[in-house]
């Protein structure tokens, strides 16, 4: 904060405490999943992955959908790592990226709405009205800028910036476009990835 208000400097706005935290939960979560990923390489684990590739296979796609919808509100439940995993265990590529990208859209419209019907009473109370006036100033600024680049990077709180499109009575067409397309660029670059850990992992 500077004399009162949020620094919107790239390094400013990384500090900011309604970033901070997912950023470094995202952090963390990527160092568990790595370990578990190299725990999973062991050899005497293979049936056990096989296993949960069958459950994949069986319910995956419509986990992940209702997964993605919940995700795209502001439940934390990291889409971008189901999205990982689920490309790890060998389900098909095109259907998940869609799936997910749809999913995730579904999530965001409804924090939209939600943020459109019951103004900023319900953004206040979801946020903090501390929080709000941070992401009020950083939106001033960056406008959508700053949703296509929180869209983009996996660890960042697009979410939040759903509830401000909606509170702001932003033009729907454009949030519903760069929602979709920017998770469609990170849920196809994490398709690819996810296609890469399971053909080294071994179990596609």
């Amino acid at each position: 904060m500077i004399n009162g208000k949020a620094d919107t400097k790239p390094l400013g706005v990384v500090r900011a405490s309604w970033i901070k935290k997912p950023v470094t939960l995202g952090l963390v979560a990527a160092v568990v999943c790595l370990t578990i990923i190299l725990i999973l390489k062991d050899p005497n684990t293979r049936n056990l992955l096989l296993d949960v590739k069958s459950l994949f296979e069986s319910y995956g796609l419509l986990g992940v959908f209702i997964a993605t919808i919940l995700a795209g509100t502001v439940i934390p439940l990291g889409s971008p790592a189901l999205v990982l995993i689920a490309a790890s265990f060998g389900l098909p590529q095109v259907l998940l990226i869609v799936v997910a990208t749809t999913g995730f859209t579904i999530g965001m419209a409804i924090n939209y709405g939600l943020a459109y019907k019951l103004g900023r009473p319900y953004v206040a109370k979801k946020l903090g009205e501390d929080k709000l006036k941070e992401i009020l100033n950083l939106w001033t600024k960056r406008g959508w800028a700053i949703y296509v680049i929180f869209g983009l990077i996996p660890i960042m709180p697009v979410e939040v910036l759903s509830l401000l499109c909606g509170l702001l009575k932003a033009r729907f067409d454009v949030f519903l476009i760069l929602t979709f397309v920017t998770r469609l660029i990170l849920f196809t670059v994490l398709v690819y990835f996810g296609e890469q850990m399971g053909i080294w992992l071994g179990i596609i």
